[in-house]
């Protein structure tokens, strides 16, 4: 069972303190993974001028997930949302039920000049998830936070498949990676009060115990990837 991550911000009032008292409780079993170590991809699409690019991963609560790679080097936007199901019921209370094939998502915009699809997957396996956990991450549980890489051609394909088996024979996590790797089919903005939620609400219980520490691991392992002025859904800096 999850713990929730309270994001019915209409009953913030209670919940909040509710939900502060729980996370103070449940802090030492539900605290933030360690960022693993992992090297380049030996299979990557060069860095080259061209127009902007998109990436459609999945890696638990989009909450964490966007707020990553918000600081990432060559990102130009990152939008919170749903992907993997019908828009029908790319709606937050339905994708919750975890039965609508949807995984909570985010839609990456990049400059393959300044980072490559395959440097984007380097940070999404090393700090913003663990990708040996199967429809799970830290407390949220269901198939809605699956580990899921929505690929939009066979070049974001073949970077996906030929890295997860470069990270499996290199046994770099313990357990064998779970991330799927699907077509794109679809991509669906979340609600409003979901974008940058980690930018707007660094006390959030949820966000200070799960999400910030993996910025913190991402400055500590990938230094070289990390910007410290985040971008926001309109693709400006956050002020």
């Amino acid at each position: 069972m999850s713990i929730p991550k309270l994001k019915r911000l209409g009953q913030l009032s209670l919940l909040v303190v509710l939900g502060a008292v729980v996370w103070f409780s449940v802090r030492p079993l539900y605290a933030a993974e360690s960022a693993v170590v992992i090297p380049a991809p030996t299979t990557d699409a060069p860095k080259a001028t061209g127009p902007l690019q998109t990436a459609v991963l999945s890696g638990g609560c989009f909450w964490g997930v966007q707020g990553v790679f918000e600081h990432m080097r060559g990102v130009r936007k990152v939008v919170a949302g749903y992907a993997g199901g019908a828009p029908s019921t790319a709606e937050y209370e339905t994708v919750s039920t975890g039965t609508t094939g949807h995984a909570e998502s985010v839609q990456i915009t990049f400059d393959p000049a300044q980072v490559s699809y395959g440097e984007i997957l380097r940070v999404f396996f090393s700090v913003v998830h663990d990708p040996t956990e199967l429809n799970r991450q830290g407390p949220d549980v269901g198939t809605q936070y699956r580990s899921d890489v929505f690929y939009m051609d066979d070049g974001q394909k073949n970077v996906a498949l030929a890295y997860i088996g470069q990270l499996n024979r290199l046994k770099v996590f313990q357990e064998p990676i779970v991330t799927r790797v699907d077509p794109y089919k679809g991509f669906y903005p979340a609600e409003a009060y979901h974008q940058d939620f980690l930018i707007r609400n660094p006390q959030y219980p949820y966000i200070v115990y799960v999400d910030l520490p993996k910025l913190k691991n991402f400055q500590r392992v990938l230094p070289e990837y990390y910007q410290g002025q985040p971008v926001t859904v309109s693709g400006g800096a956050a002020h």
